[in-house]
């Protein structure tokens, strides 16, 4: 079952994606994903990314983010990371993206809000938690599941609910409250860019050119 995600410091990682700043429409979500800068955050690629039209500019990341509230800041994004067979034909086994976030009161984001660690090669079946936020609504959502193999290059769930918006949202495993950790091993998006229906959601899967996806971005 899908419901209201609660405000809490693990939920706090995840953020929604605005142009701008966050009085508009928000139409993706991101998190905080571990990093030795300390200022990295991984959403899906045709969030940041068309291939046709190129990259989108001017893009924040407003963790938490809930009514209208941003009660842990806006954080424009300063540089992001998509493979190139994203960028030449839009591949869907790398819908994903990392991208640096700005500084904000001489701290980084990681700093202030703790981060998953990116799960690599983690296999197909796995108990997760997806949240994020459909462009709809002002809250968040999460449900917890299994997912299963929708292809040796993909991974699927069942939740209700994850309508537009939702791309990018974190597929968490092996999540603690009290260290506020655990690992992203997905993300909304691949396979018809995330879904053509509510109530089932895609991730490409995690593998090693993720990896090198993340190596690019942090080095």
């Amino acid at each position: 079952t899908t419901r209201t995600a609660r405000a809490t410091p693990v939920n706090a990682q995840v953020g929604a994606v605005f142009t701008h700043d966050a009085t508009g429409d928000h139409f993706c979500t991101a998190s905080v994903v571990d990093s030795a800068g300390q200022n990295l955050i991984v959403t899906a690629a045709h969030c940041v990314y068309d291939p046709t039209t190129g990259q989108r500019s001017d893009l924040v990341f407003v963790p938490g983010y809930r009514n209208g509230e941003t009660p842990n800041g806006v954080w424009p994004l300063v540089s992001i990371t998509v493979d190139q067979s994203w960028k030449d034909e839009g591949n869907e086994d790398m819908d994903v993206a990392f991208a640096i976030v700005q500084p904000q009161n001489g701290r980084q984001i990681q700093e202030v809000l703790g981060a998953s660690t990116l799960g690599i090669n983690k296999g197909y079946q796995l108990p997760v938690r997806v949240t994020g936020y459909p462009s709809s609504g002002d809250t968040p959502i999460t449900c917890a599941n299994n997912t299963t193999a929708q292809s040796p290059t993909q991974l699927r769930i069942a939740c209700p609910e994850y309508t537009g918006g939702t791309s990018g949202s974190p597929w968490i495993t092996e999540l603690d409250p009290k260290t506020r950790t655990g690992i992203v091993i997905g993300v909304i998006g691949g396979y018809q860019q995330g879904g053509d229906t509510p109530d089932v959601s895609y991730t490409s899967y995690f593998g090693d050119q993720v990896q090198s996806l993340y190596d690019r971005a942090t080095g």
